[in-house]
């Protein structure tokens, strides 16, 4: 296992990729404002180098998370297309319809349901579980959920997770998502099924965006995955034998970046090395 390398930008390794996979949350923005240098770079790639594939682990279909980015002055221009965890999870959804199932997650959130034809229904009537995150991500917490899901896994019911993310920034806040009450089914001994970052049917989805944008095939050795999250974007591209830029001002930002705001390396390099896991390079924000 070898320390990634320091990047000053995406210029420096730019020319040895045709495309990139860019994690959404973090990376480009923190849920109340995007990072203007971020989204340059991706832009500026984009006009000179290939397609830049967004891939979120937003539980919704990417027509609203559009919308969302827009509202958060994400320029289009910074972007070819995304993928959503949603998306993926609707293939998941599908197979199952009409369920009923137990939905876990804020009304925001429904547009993964449409079309589908899921029916919904308490927990008593289940036929398995539908979670997209807390119902109030500001206030709940997992152990909140940990007698119904005690019943749930009595009852043999399968989890659906929409988001596998454990925690994400909003603002300054770190918030729980849907891979927290996941982990926690999990942990009490039920099963859960997940489509999102780190599990291979979002990287299908979204290497074959790459491949329509580039109008080729694409090569996975000159593909470039981005992102701040160990367990979903790091793990998820070392699964698929991707490149990685590990962006350390994210969620891991209070282990991995100095009081001066630079980079510490020999830190991201032991938390890389803990979790067993790679990045090809590391830089503190995502800069042109």
């Amino acid at each position: 296992m070898t320390a990634p390398k320091p990047a000053a930008g995406l210029s420096q390794i730019a020319p040895a990729y045709d495309a990139l996979l860019c994690d959404v949350w973090g990376v480009i923005h923190n849920g109340r404002e995007s990072f203007p240098a971020a989204c340059a770079a991706l832009a500026r790639y984009r006009e000179t180098r290939g397609p830049v594939i967004l891939i979120s682990n937003s539980p919704r279909p990417h027509g609203p998370v559009i919308e969302q980015l827009d509202g958060l002055g994400v320029p289009r221009d910074a972007y070819s297309a995304i993928v959503t965890s949603g998306d993926a999870t609707r293939l998941l959804l599908a197979q199952r319809a009409p369920g009923p199932a137990w939905k876990i997650g804020p009304d925001r959130d429904d547009a993964l349901y449409e079309g589908l034809g899921v029916e919904f229904s308490g927990l008593a009537d289940a036929a398995f579980i539908s979670v997209t995150g807390p119902y109030d991500d500001e206030n709940d917490e997992p152990g909140d959920y940990r007698d119904r899901f005690i019943e749930a896994v009595g009852r043999d019911l399968v989890m659906l997770c929409a988001n596998p993310d454990i925690v994400v920034q909003r603002g300054d806040k770190l918030i729980y998502c849907g891979g927290a009450l996941a982990q926690l089914y999990e942990s009490l001994g039920g099963r859960v099924l997940m489509a999102g970052k780190p599990y291979p049917i979002i990287y299908d989805l979204s290497l074959q965006k790459a491949a329509e944008a580039l109008g080729a095939p694409v090569d996975p050795a000159r593909v470039l995955c981005i992102g701040d999250g160990l367990p979903t974007d790091i793990r998820g591209a070392n699964a698929r034998g991707l490149d990685v830029l590990f962006v350390a001002s994210g969620i891991h930002g209070g282990e991995t970046i100095g009081p001066d705001g630079a980079l510490n390396a020999a830190a991201v390099a032991d938390l890389l090395r803990q979790d067993g896991l790679n990045a090809t390079y590391a830089i503190a924000d995502l800069v042109w």
